[in-house]
């Protein structure tokens, strides 16, 4: 093994991403509340509850956290439901709960990317169709405007809407997020006002607050064909990958949306990104399946001896991340890594799918990629959804019944990350053994080091 160190640039952004309604406690006005009060919607019957009490203050210790870690950045979302509880009525004083946090957040050193949307609605926008109906465009606008106007001085970056490929497909196909729906007709038409809902968007925030950065988060989801000899796993992978991973990031470049059987004009989409926000957890393997006719003849799965998470969730597959960066690279926008993590209670995983995946970045850094930033997913384990606390991807463990968090291993690791502002092999070699030789191999005598790479 050579001792190297993995250097990033100056002004790097390092943080960590969370979600309101995954960390602040009962958001009782939005969906997502109310679907989990319906039996056998989130596993094991678990229920956000108070969450992480955020709400109730407990975001200072854990931007303390964060700054005692060294991390300079924080992605954090606001909540819809809280800030309009009613049609055009606002919450004042909500917002001003967000401006203490987001004046927080700076407090520590903190740069705040603020999400608008992260998969919650209000219960009345719910109530009227959601993003089935049309109206929710102009009316999400309206919202980002009321925040905008309350939080831009504080705010230099803004996401409008996280992850809509994944909020379509999981809440209008899969039935898995409110409102439990399994029609692609629907997932499509939910994709078309998303689109819109974010041009809108980004429109109004450049209208109140010229110089801000506005994107949206956009999960990368790796679709490999299970047999690369097979034409038919081929051209599933490849058409499962256009839908989910190319449809809407291309459509705020060219106006065009793509999708099966549809082709809609969406001109005032065209030129709406200042950034790429990159999530990426993994890659799936893409099989024919005549048995499938709902999920295009096609399966995902993982191989047998892939490196799993606890659940099974997550593959370890870092190839798959260079592979999502070098796509982002190809829009020639600055890139940020908005999300990137593993659920893993024991820690045992996270180390080496962190330093695996940070190498990555840094490949991507030394190619002139324009990757400006890693936020990883995430500070404090959170409710996830329709998995509940079933999954754990804190740097700090969290036990929901007390609010005691508990400092994991891999905080460490990522403190000692963000403070050299690079990845070295003792840091691996200290948190992450098992993969030292991977990532740092040995070479003969005399032989230069790698661009980029330090060594001593």
């Amino acid at each position: 093994m050579i001792e190297a160190t993995l250097s990033f640039p100056r002004r790097f952004l390092w943080g960590t991403a969370t979600s309101s309604h995954q960390v602040e406690g009962e958001n009782t006005n939005n969906d997502w509340w109310q679907w989990e009060q319906q039996e056998g919607r989130i596993e094991r019957g678990h229920r956000s509850g108070q969450a992480c009490d955020w709400w109730g203050g407990r975001w200072k210790e854990d931007f303390a956290r964060a700054a005692e870690s060294h991390q300079n950045a924080h992605r954090l979302s606001v909540e819809w439901s809280r800030i309009e509880p009613n049609p055009a009525v606002w919450d004042e004083d909500a917002l001003d709960h967000y401006r203490q946090i987001v004046q927080g957040a700076l407090d520590h050193g903190l740069i705040p990317m603020v999400t608008l949307h992260h998969f919650t609605n209000p219960l009345w926008i719910a109530e009227d169709g959601g993003w089935l109906n049309p109206r929710t465009v102009q009316r999400f606008v309206r919202y980002v405007r009321k925040v905008v106007d309350a939080l831009g001085d504080l705010v230099p970056m803004w996401v409008t809407i996280n992850e809509p490929n994944v909020l379509a497909y999981s809440a209008y196909l899969a039935g898995a997020f409110p409102p439990g729906h399994s029609d692609m007709g629907q997932a499509l038409k939910v994709m078309r006002h998303l689109v819109l809902a974010h041009a809108g968007a980004y429109r109004a925030i450049h209208e109140l607050q010229p110089g801000a950065l506005v994107g949206l988060a956009h999960h990368y989801r790796g679709m490999w064909p299970a047999n690369p000899r097979s034409p038919l796993d081929r051209r599933l992978a490849r058409f499962r990958s256009a839908v989910f991973n190319e449809a809407i990031p291309r459509a705020l470049v060219d106006g065009m949306l793509n999708l099966p059987g549809r082709r809609w004009r969406v001109p005032e989409a065209a030129g709406t990104q200042d950034f790429l926000g990159l999530n990426y957890y993994t890659v799936e393997r893409v099989a024919f399946d005549i048995r499938r006719p709902q999920e295009l003849f096609s399966r995902g799965f993982y191989p047998e001896d892939a490196d799993l998470s606890p659940t099974g969730f997550i593959a370890n597959e870092p190839q798959g991340f260079w592979e999502a960066l070098r796509w982002a690279h190809g829009f020639g926008l600055p890139i940020y890594i908005t999300e990137n993590g593993v659920e893993d209670a024991a820690d045992r995983l996270r180390p080496r799918y962190l330093a695996l995946h940070l190498r990555q970045v840094w490949r991507a850094v030394n190619f002139n990629w324009g990757v400006r930033g890693y936020f990883h997913w995430t500070l404090v384990d959170n409710f996830e959804w329709e998995r509940g606390w079933t999954q754990r991807f804190g740097l700090w463990a969290l036990d929901p019944r007390t609010q005691q968090r508990t400092k994991r291993p891999s905080a460490d690791m990522y403190a000692e990350i963000c403070r050299q502002n690079a990845l070295s092999s003792q840091t691996v070699a200290r948190y992450a053994p098992e993969v030292v030789s991977q990532m740092f191999p040995g070479r003969p005598a005399g032989e230069l080091a790698p661009e980029g790479v330090a060594s001593r």
